[in-house]
């Protein structure tokens, strides 16, 4: 792995102009910041050739490491910090036998190489952050030994930042630095443990991103999805299902299609009792269909695309109407599918919402109250008058979980069909006679 793996337009300009700017050397020497020795060495190679810097890094490479992460712990002035991440960075570009120089100096050091860097994350220059992050992803993901949590934590809190930012170059750097660490699986437990990672790619991907960046977003969810707990909890917690397959049905690059397939594989494959359903809800089995008519180039997506129609399809012959409902109530996207206005539906079914605890119904409550879509409400909300409707006991159960106050709420809300849904419910509310046992 080498640096050129995190690259960016912005930077690549930036360490341009850094480059060529003089650095006052002597003057951190009167002041005392640098020793002679310090200053011989870095006059030796300051605003070099680039064949000049190489002949000097290939003979004392561990020694120039070693000081410009010194420098770079000691000296505060933003233009100097800027520089050595620049002379850092230009060290290790396309050498990735340089990266043990660095990550050897804890041997003098044990803050080293990683303190400097991870102070530098701290400072509010956009330059700064990016490059610091730049330089650690290399350092980190060329580690021999697993990464401990405390390596990883501040780092992956500035990743969270950068995903979730509005600058174009915080998404860029940050989701390639991510690519590069979920190579590893300690770093993707890492990264679930902070979910402000995934709420930051869920965002990027829902904003209708270029072919490259949604490959790149995909990948990190590749990856992230061969984990079991990951593969398990991700589509219940971040929804990420019906956002992939939309971004994969709207995408023009086989690889975009490619990397979101092997997320599905990895999801059935892991954890088919958490994901099938919510597939099946999300209409992945006829695209998965489609996918299988048309010519592809790479081998591998075929035989994705292959198992997840079968596993999807055999699913499908297995599902009674009821564990539709309970699927869609799963997944949290009700819709108008047609159980929901069929009176034989709910005359069957609707004491099977008190099974567990009265689990199904609680779920449909749930999302009474914490959906934001006027779909989802109308839907939820004409599923309680029916349920109503159609159980003698229903009034009360829904009088003693409390709901009956948010039905009546949704008659003032701002969509008229969730409004018209909601009075149809108090209507069965309140002419529904009361059975109190």
């Amino acid at each position: 792995m080498s640096v050129s793996l995190v690259s960016n337009a912005y930077l690549d300009d930036a360490s341009s102009k850094i480059r060529s700017k003089p650095v006052p050397w002597e003057g951190y020497q009167r002041a005392e910041l640098v020793t002679s020795e310090e200053l011989a060495l870095i006059k030796k190679i300051d605003r070099q050739s680039r064949a000049k810097t190489e002949s000097l890094l290939l003979n004392d490479g561990q020694t120039y490491a070693l000081l410009y992460l010194r420098l770079l712990k000691k000296l505060q002035r933003l233009d100097t910090m800027q520089y050595i991440l620049v002379l850092i960075a230009d060290a290790l570009a396309d050498h990735d036998e340089r990266i043990p120089l660095f990550t050897r100096t804890a041997e003098n050091e044990p803050e080293l190489p990683y303190g400097p860097l991870t102070r530098v994350l701290d400072m509010q220059d956009e330059f700064m952050q990016l490059k610091a992050a730049q330089i650690l992803t290399v350092l980190l993901c060329a580690e021999p030994r697993p990464l401990a949590p405390s390596q990883l934590h501040q780092f992956l809190g500035t990743l969270a930042t950068m995903v979730q930012s509005h600058s174009p170059n915080k998404h860029d750097v940050g989701v390639q630095c991510l690519e590069a660490l979920l190579a590893r699986p300690e770093c993707r437990q890492a990264v679930w443990a902070i979910p402000g990672i995934i709420a930051g790619l869920v965002e990027i991907l829902k904003h209708k991103q270029g072919p490259q960046m949604c490959y790149q977003v995909a990948f990190c969810f590749w990856l992230l999805t061969f984990e079991q707990n990951i593969a398990e909890e991700i589509n219940k917690k971040f929804d990420i299902i019906p956002l992939l397959i939309n971004v994969a049905q709207n995408a023009v690059k086989e690889k975009v299609i490619r990397v979101i397939v092997a997320t599905f594989r990895n999801l059935v494959f892991k954890a088919p009792k958490a994901n099938l359903p919510a597939m099946l809800v999300a209409q992945l089995l006829p695209y998965a269909k489609n996918l299988c008519g048309r010519k592809w180039t790479d081998e591998d997506i075929v035989e994705d695309v292959q198992y997840l129609r079968d596993e999807l399809a055999a699913n499908f012959q297995s599902l009674t109407t009821y564990d539709e409902y309970t699927s869609e109530l799963a997944s949290g996207h009700l819709s108008w599918s047609p159980v929901h206005e069929s009176d034989d539906f709910w005359k069957e079914n609707a004491t099977k919402l008190n099974e567990k605890d009265y689990g199904q119904l609680k779920t449909l409550l749930r999302l009474l109250n914490d959906s934001q879509d006027p779909v989802v409400l109308a839907v939820a909300v004409h599923d309680i008058g029916q349920y109503v409707k159609h159980h003698e006991r229903g009034k009360k159960i829904i009088n003693d979980l409390g709901a009956k106050r948010r039905v009546m709420e949704l008659m003032s809300h701002s969509d008229s069909d969730v409004r018209y849904r909601a009075l149809m419910s108090v209507q069965q509310l309140v002419s529904q006679p009361w059975i109190s046992v």
